[in-house]
């Protein structure tokens, strides 16, 4: 289960599914332009991936 939590406020976020497949989605990095890890949230049967999510105005890291 990919897992985020705000640093900031203690927010969290619990499971994601796939839309196509409906399992859930693993966490992930992949590497920007300008070389720093972006934290995403991909399909294990490859259909995607989205950046992780967002609160009070900063990526929410992963708890798991």
């Amino acid at each position: 289960m990919a897992a985020y939590k705000c640093e900031k406020c203690g927010m969290t976020i619990g499971s994601m599914t796939c839309g196509q497949c409906d399992k859930e989605l693993v966490h992930g990095t992949i590497a920007a332009d300008d070389g720093h890890d972006v934290h995403v949230s991909e399909c294990p049967d490859g259909h995607g991936k989205v950046k992780s999510p967002m609160c009070c105005g900063q990526d929410m890291v992963n708890v798991k």
